[in-house]
């Protein structure tokens, strides 16, 4: 290298490199300049016969207006290590939590920082606007850890920054985010884990995240040393970490308290605080209840349905809306004055959904338990009259509330079948829809197929035959 001086400018002549061709860098800076950022920098390539090219200005400001393809890539370019995309949310500024916001980023990885672009890094620096700078996140004192419960999503870790940062990263193939795992690790161990002060960066970590105010006593000293913009966001950090933890411990304790406390369900019905149920309560229970053997919410649903319903296409086969059924059980539940006249029960399907849903919330069945199998031995008989006579005398000897109900439900199932033409539910229909709801085994382990087959029998039998079975319809 040879190297000549003088006054105003100086002169640094490379040696020539490969394909003969040599660089020369000239400095130029100004008598009058008053300080060094004033200066400006031209570089030029000059060729063995001394034919000077075009100069290529280095300016940030002018990169985008020059085609850099026969020009050494800078130090930063050279020093990247990976680049890919991946998914990325940030979820802390500066020890703040931030929504957790799903996107994809054209990720640059570098010996000391990651970058994060929209796009491709080579596409997007051609369209970048002047001043622009991409994301990015100083792996210095940086860690990283594996995050499983900060996503429902697979394949997710956890980048946090000495400043409070907080990314998630994603990708769906294991070994992209376990290969782009393992380069972010071992450029973090490369780094000083705290420039200022790097003996105690893990110590100051260990405290971000830790709850303890006998830590944050125990450090609270030291911490007043530091510059008072630094101060301020870890002790805001430290703090917050430590109140959300409090309150955490708070709500538990009291939780706690009051599973412990709890008085039984028993005695929250005897001081009111909960009344009796119609969903899910006993049918005989409900009937003592309203002092009647026909529980008064299945009459004015059976009612709002021979009122405006018996031809709608589908009855008591297409379902209702689940969350206005639950909205009427809710009512019916609270003992509130209930109208099914009222515009908001206007779709007659959310009555018969609820009115199935009154049966198969009972904690037995409309058919008792204990006469299941008889039941099923009576349609198993061969001879029609045998199996009608037999199912008359089992209805008879039925519990009052389950014989009288019964009646009133086939009687009004009688008038839908009548109406088959219209609303398209024959009795054998009806058989499928409420065989399972009104009958079932107390254990249907194994049988559940061949159940399911009498059961349907059973109720389509009880329709076809209604007259024979519980006489006239009329009480």
């Amino acid at each position: 290298m040879q190297k000549s001086t003088n006054s105003d400018t100086s002169v640094e002549t490379l040696n020539p490199t490969r394909q003969g061709t040599g660089a020369v860098q000239m400095r130029i800076k100004s008598a009058s300049s008053h300080h060094d950022r004033l200066s400006q920098s031209k570089s030029m390539i000059l060729t063995d016969a001394g034919k000077v090219t075009e100069p290529i200005s280095r300016h940030r400001r002018n990169h985008s207006q020059h085609i850099l393809k026969d020009v050494i890539p800078p130090l930063e370019q050279l020093m990247v290590e990976k680049e890919g995309y991946l998914q990325k949310a940030k979820i802390a500024d500066g020890g703040k939590k931030l929504r957790k916001n799903w996107s994809t980023s054209w990720i640059v990885l570098s010996s000391r920082k990651i970058e994060f672009y929209k796009e491709s890094k080579q596409q997007a620096l051609p369209n970048t606007k002047t001043g622009y700078k991409p994301e990015s996140v100083d792996l210095c004192g940086a860690h990283i850890e594996w995050a499983k419960e900060k996503s429902s999503r697979k394949n997710v870790f956890q980048i946090t920054t000495a400043s409070g940062n907080e990314f998630l990263l994603q990708s769906d193939i294991d070994f992209i985010i376990l290969d782009w795992f393992h380069a972010i690790k071992n450029a973090i161990d490369r780094l000083p884990k705290d420039p200022s002060n790097p003996s105690r960066n893990l110590e100051l970590l260990k405290i971000q995240r830790s709850s303890s105010t006998e830590l944050l006593s125990h450090y609270d000293s030291d911490i007043k040393e530091q510059k008072p913009e630094h101060r301020k966001s870890l002790m805001f950090r430290l703090h917050h970490s430590a109140s959300d933890t409090n309150d955490k411990n708070r709500v538990k304790s009291r939780l706690k308290k009051f599973i412990t406390r709890r008085p039984s369900l028993k005695t929250l019905q005897e001081k009111g605080l909960i009344k009796d149920q119609i969903f899910g309560s006993h049918l005989h229970t409900v009937c003592e209840r309203e002092n009647a053997t026909v529980p008064r919410f299945v009459k004015q649903c059976i009612e709002a349905v021979e009122k405006r319903g018996l031809d709608v296409d589908g009855i008591y086969r297409v379902s209702g809306n689940l969350a206005t059924i639950q909205k009427l059980r809710f009512i019916v539940n609270q003992e509130e004055k209930l109208n099914l006249d009222d515009s908001q029960w206007e779709d007659i399907h959310v009555v018969t959904g609820a009115l199935k849903m009154f049966f198969r919330e009972l904690p037995e069945p409309l058919f008792p338990y204990s006469f299941f199998e008889q039941f099923v031995e009576a349609i198993k008989k061969q001879d029609n009259n045998t199996r009608i006579e037999t199912i008359k005398s089992l209805v008879q000897k039925l519990p009052p509330p389950n014989r009288d109900t019964m009646k009133v439900l086939f009687g009004h199932l009688t008038k839908i079948v009548t109406k088959a033409s219209k609303n398209l539910m024959s009795s054998q229909s009806l058989g499928i829809v409420f065989g399972p709801t009104l009958l079932r085994a107390e254990n249907e382990a194994g049988n559940m197929a061949i159940h399911m087959v009498y059961q349907n029998q059973i109720a389509e039998l009880m329709l076809s035959e209604y007259k024979k079975i519980f006489g006239s319809e009329e009480d």
